[in-house]
């Protein structure tokens, strides 16, 4: 039995926010969420090894590309880039609520957008917080130089989203972009930071994704992460149902075929099963081994790893394995069985050991679940380790997506000059004219110009002007309007 959110649960639900008196860690209260949605087990992440996740941090809601399937709202390109205080602001809110070691995605948008001195400066104060960054972008902009720069201030890792829902010109499949991926390795090579790729999967690319695994295996040495995300009914984008072959099982056994091992997606947990799904492998001279095939001893070290703080280095993987076996040395109970599955993996990898003289990688898949917006589970929802970071506190992404504009469109509040008392002059920041001033009133309504109309909005407006030319009429100034309370009817199903 599934119970959905309905438009009105949706409205009503807030931000997460500290309670007083709560004097829990924030893992515990990870934990204690898994607990109550039957998430709780010894191979689960979430409440063990962190608190959450991550957190987005969106910094801009601009765009460089219009993809098919968007999760931004349709009114988001009409909005000025959130100031740099309200960004430190948000900053000390993820630190406050879930604490140091936190991941921190910088992300929008597209991020490289913003001025390369802010981006510094936002990396800077997230490194301030003993916390982790990435840099989710498209890459277009995401140059060595830039990047360079970024990690020489304390960002751990780079995300590049390329797929074929983003229409870049010349790259017909989703194969043919294997050629814009090489090019972003190359970007990041030399910047010593973590290498991520996320890539939609939707109908059009589905059949593809064993092809595109072979091209992650072979790069191995370059990268950290794989993230599959599967197709979402949500944001602006022109593509909405998902096709009903998509599914994680599905998607899973694309990548199995693409790497050419049986990689075990249920041997770890990151929040719950129907979101998240991981698997890690092991590659040595070009050939993929399972590295979570023994499960039984893979949540006895997670059950071990309780209460050990086991932040991994993705940059510098040797040193995070080196702490991991300093951390577990303290268990010599452990170290036996350990022995018994790590000698065992290595018999298994003998071949590929030898002929890469004793070299090998690790590279994780993830496979991410998005809901549609209106089609939320409750229990989904309250089990949700991927926030955003709004205004008013963190929050589920679905969620978020599902009510983006009541978040995107509210005057922030900034602090003005001090009066002699040591109050603040409170001023208001309005997200469309980006002007500070009195009114702290909510936006109700967009009008969209064909400079702005990104997605649906960008169709209905090209639909206006085709009938225009059509009936011979000269269309000037033609807008698209968005009707923010035009949300689709969400449903309880029991």
């Amino acid at each position: 039995m599934t119970t959905y959110m309905t438009a009105a649960d949706i409205a009503a639900r807030e931000p997460y926010s500290l309670t007083a008196g709560d004097t829990r860690k924030p893992v515990e209260g990870t934990r204690a969420r898994m607990a109550e949605h039957g998430q709780w087990h010894k191979g689960q992440n979430a409440g063990r090894r962190w608190s959450i996740g991550c957190v987005s941090l969106e910094i801009t809601q601009r765009c460089n590309l219009d993809c098919t399937l968007c999760y931004l709202s349709e009114a988001s390109e009409a909005v000025k880039d959130i100031p740099m205080e309200e960004i430190f602001r948000r900053i000390d809110m993820i630190h406050e609520h879930y604490g140091p070691g936190t991941d921190v995605q910088i992300s929008g948008g597209d991020p490289t957008l913003r001025k390369l001195h802010e981006l510094e400066d936002i990396v800077k104060y997230i490194i301030k917080h003993d916390m982790r960054c990435s840099l989710f972008t498209n890459g277009i902009l995401a140059t060595n130089e830039m990047l360079t720069a970024l990690a020489a201030v304390g960002l751990t890792d780079v995300a590049f989203h390329v797929d074929l829902t983003q229409e870049r010109k010349g790259y017909p499949t989703e194969v043919s972009l294997n050629e814009v991926r090489a090019e972003y390795i190359e970007r990041a090579r030399g910047t010593g930071l973590g290498v991520f790729f996320n890539t939609t999967v939707y109908d059009q690319n589905f059949k593809e994704i064993p092809e595109v695994v072979e091209f992650f295996v072979e790069h191995a040495d370059d990268l950290n992460l794989c993230s599959f995300q599967l197709q979402a009914d949500t944001g602006r984008g022109v593509l909405r149902e998902r096709d009903f072959m998509i599914t994680q099982q599905t998607v899973a056994d694309q990548i199995r075929a693409g790497s050419g091992v049986d990689l075990n997606f249920d041997g770890s947990d990151a929040g719950h099963k129907e979101c998240n799904r991981y698997a890690l492998g092991l590659v040595a001279n070009g050939t993929m081994y399972d590295a979570l095939d023994s499960p039984d001893w893979i949540n006895d070290m997670l059950e071990r790893s309780t209460m050990l703080p086991m932040a991994f280095d993705r940059a510098e993987r040797k040193k995070g394995i080196a702490k991991a076996m300093v951390q577990f040395a303290a268990n010599p109970k452990f170290i036996a069985s350990s022995a018994k599955v790590l000698g065992g993996k290595a018999l298994e990898m003998r071949k590929g050991l030898v002929r890469s003289r004793g070299k090998f990688t690790s590279l994780a898949f993830f496979i991410h679940n998005f809901m549609d917006a209106c089609e939320l589970s409750c229990e989904r929802i309250d089990s949700c380790v991927f926030m955003v970071a709004t205004g008013d506190g963190p929050m589920s992404m679905c969620l978020h997506n599902a009510k983006r504009d009541e978040y995107l469109l509210k005057p922030v509040e900034l602090q003005g000059k001090q009066l002699p008392n040591g109050d603040h002059v409170v001023k208001f920041w309005n997200p469309l004219t980006g002007q500070t001033n009195d009114d702290n009133r909510k936006i109700e309504a967009v009008d969209l110009t064909s400079k702005t109309a990104r997605g649906r909005a960008k169709t209905r407006l090209d639909e206006k002007l085709a009938g225009g030319k059509r009936s011979g009429v000269t269309v000037k100034g033609e807008l698209a309007k968005v009707k923010l309370d035009d949300k689709s009817a969400a449903k309880e199903v029991a």
